[in-house]
């Protein structure tokens, strides 16, 4: 019997683990980098073991240090969450030649999945369909995806859609997959850009129990990683959803297959579906599948480790579930990440029962957490469960809008929109919904999105006026005869600029742009405007020049601008800045090159993720002070293009 268990993970994670064994009554221990030794995982633990350094190859990859200290923590067991060295084979095997438990399939098991390219063999010799890998791409392959054989993730991958492309394309799905995997190997596939992203979920006991424990579609995917998953999958035809299950548990059993796994499957418009891979271990989006079973699948992979039989077969689902990841970058700028600290997290009801029935939040930061380049840019999952699809959507969609998160850019907006899509609503998803829908989804209407902007803007002029004036008897402007109006200059995150202009008379509130607008309170925390009678309040919170306002409709952050810029801040047109601390991974540039604007010029790695650097238009580049191995920070010069001159 398990009682004290070792999480070879971080955040989130194992944060999620650490709640089943509290339920259970089994201890637990943490290991933690040094980045993380004041993180909410780190204390929530019985106790906590530091692993030196940073950087995951150092510390969370490190699976000699991890066994070490389970067996120092006095732990009889290792749950190796998901991610990091959760379908390392070799990880697996020293876990239990050091005599611990493992919290997972077989390391043989591990080991049958661990290359795609081999998993595929083994599946097609079993009967489950396949998509076939391209040894020698010609034109009337493409489009083409090009996949590490080690990983996933979304890491080690590449769309080719041009043969010309093809090389590059190699060549940096080589690089990211030996980066993330420690192996660079990589393989081609057909691309089908509007297929559906579907899996099943396993459960394998000892016995030869195989359940396969209904099934998710995880089709919203950005740079080919999850954002929004569901259970179950919408409008599978009962002989297609009967296939898909009956596939996932005959490849379970063909590699012998125990514990916690997911067979993925790509399912084309035509209700063909073929075998992607089988992840090894939990997914990150099992509480929709928890949600609509009321299943702790985390409680079932400790009974399985400690020998239990599973009943014959698993429960039905009931209702629907969907789960949204929330992130911390800036879908606007091609996904662009965002570090810094957490000054405010909080969404409504977190967590209502562990069944999932309603809300529920699975997250790894809190205030005064710090986000860095080291780590996934996730912040935390959140989970809606209603009788319906439609009603899920809606109870998550307002869960979200509601949330007060401030601190890095992130992709709530985004998530709130494709929630309320018509197309998402409809069912109508597939890989490429967030390409196909960008327009709507970024910026669906720019003066719809200024709509919402002016009053945020105002608002934080208010507040700002509102606390100057503390322990003034007067209102800020005021004057017994009229005068200028003030004047305060806001940018929103989309760059547009806001100048708010407003003052006191007799009659109250005068601010141009705004007829009938009045002020009904405000503090340095807090505005109520009432427009034409309809009252609406609007939290406010500043940090720095950075604004955060919180209404009716949801959060706009501002940035508060001089009203006399500084010469000395402007920038050359030409100069490329890094968009985020990160590490130069690799050039493609020298200088005296002539360049194309958007071609690419350097590569930064954070994130686990590698981000382009491109021209900002046709020139000549003057100056390359990147190179492979440097860590930038933010705003950091990166290059410089001289553009072409007119005539």
């Amino acid at each position: 019997m398990i009682t004290n268990l070792l999480v070879a993970n971080r955040g989130e994670i194992a944060r999620r683990v650490f709640r089943t064994c509290r339920s259970l009554g089994i201890a637990t221990t943490a290991v933690h980098s040094d980045p993380d030794a004041g993180a909410p995982h780190t204390r929530e633990a019985d106790a906590a073991v530091r692993l030196p350094g940073a950087a995951p190859a150092d510390t969370y990859l490190r699976g000699d240090l991890i066994v070490k200290a389970a067996l120092a923590a006095g732990a009889d067991a290792v749950h190796p969450g998901y991610g990091f060295l959760s379908e390392d084979a070799e990880f697996a095997r020293a876990v239990i030649d050091a005599g611990l438990v493992w919290i997972g399939p077989p390391p043989e098991a591990i080991a049958a999945m661990g290359s795609k390219t081999a998993a595929k063999r083994l599946m097609a010799a079993s009967g489950v369909p396949v998509l076939d890998a391209v040894a020698a791409p010609v034109e009337a392959d493409l489009p083409l995806l090009v996949k590490a054989a080690a990983g996933g993730g979304g890491r080690g991958m590449r769309v080719v859609r041009r043969l010309d492309e093809l090389a590059d394309g190699l060549a940096a799905a080589r690089a990211e997959a030996a980066k993330s995997f420690g192996s660079d190997e990589v393989f081609c596939e057909p691309y089908l850009p509007t297929a559906r992203h579907v899996e099943v979920q396993l459960m394998a006991d000892a016995h030869g129990t195989v359940w396969a424990v209904g099934d998710r579609d995880c089709s919203l995917q950005r740079r080919h990683q999850k954002v929004v998953e569901e259970a179950p999958a919408p409008g599978l035809a009962d002989e297609v959803r009967t296939a898909l299950h009956r596939a996932a548990a005959d490849a379970a059993r063909a590699i012998g297959y125990t514990g916690a796994g997911t067979a993925e499957f790509l399912l084309a418009a035509d209700g063909r579906f073929f075998f992607l891979e089988m992840n090894t271990r939990l997914q990150v989006e099992h509480p929709v599948t928890e949600a609509v079973t009321g299943l702790d699948l985390v409680a079932l992979q400790l009974a399985v480790a400690e020998g239990e039989k599973l009943p014959e077969r698993p429960p039905a689902t009931v209702g629907c579930a969907i789960e949204a990841r929330l992130y911390a970058e800036d879908p606007a700028r091609d996904w662009q990440p965002s570090t810094g600290p957490v000054r405010r997290f909080e969404l409504p009801l977190p967590y209502e029962e562990f069944s999932g029935r309603g809300l529920r939040l699975d997250s790894g930061v809190e205030p005064g957490s710090e986000i860095t380049v080291h780590y996934d840019a996730m912040l935390a999952k959140l989970v809606a469960w209603a009788p319906t699809r439609a009603a899920a959507a809606r109870r998550l969609a307002d869960a979200l809008s509601r949330a007060r998160i401030h601190g890095p850019d992130t992709n709530r907006e985004l998530l709130v929109r494709a929630l309320r899509h018509p197309a998402f609503l409809a069912g109508d998803v597939h890989t490429a919904f967030l390409t196909e829908h960008a327009a709507d989804l970024h910026l669906a209407d720019l003066n719809a999105e200024q709509a919402e902007h002016r009053p945020a803007a105002l608002a934080a002029a208010l507040a700002d006026a509102a606390e100057r004036r503390s322990g003034r008897a007067l209102p800020s402007g005021w004057r017994n005869l009229p005068s200028q109006p003030q004047t305060k200059r806001y940018a929103a995150a989309d760059g547009t600029e806001f100048e708010v202009r407003y003052r006191f008379g007799r009659g109250g509130l005068e601010a141009e742009g705004h007829p009938g607008t009045e002020l009904v309170s405000a503090t340095p925390t807090r505005v109520v405007l009432a427009v034409d009678g309809l009252r609406r309040g609007y939290d406010v919170a500043r940090y720095g020049d950075r604004v955060h306002v919180d209404g009716p409709t949801g959060g706009t952050v501002l940035t508060a601008l001089e009203r006399f810029p500084d010469p000395a801040d402007h920038t050359d047109p030409g100069a490329l800045l890094a968009p985020m601390p990160g590490t130069v991974v690799r050039t493609a540039a020298a200088v005296g090159d002539a360049v194309k604007a958007g071609q690419p010029l350097l590569w930064l790695e954070a994130m686990k993720m590698e981000h382009r650097v491109a021209a900002p238009a046709d020139g000549v580049l003057t100056e390359l002070r990147a190179t492979p191995g440097l860590q930038v920070e933010l705003g950091a010069l990166l290059a410089v293009v001289q553009p072409h001159r007119p005539g």
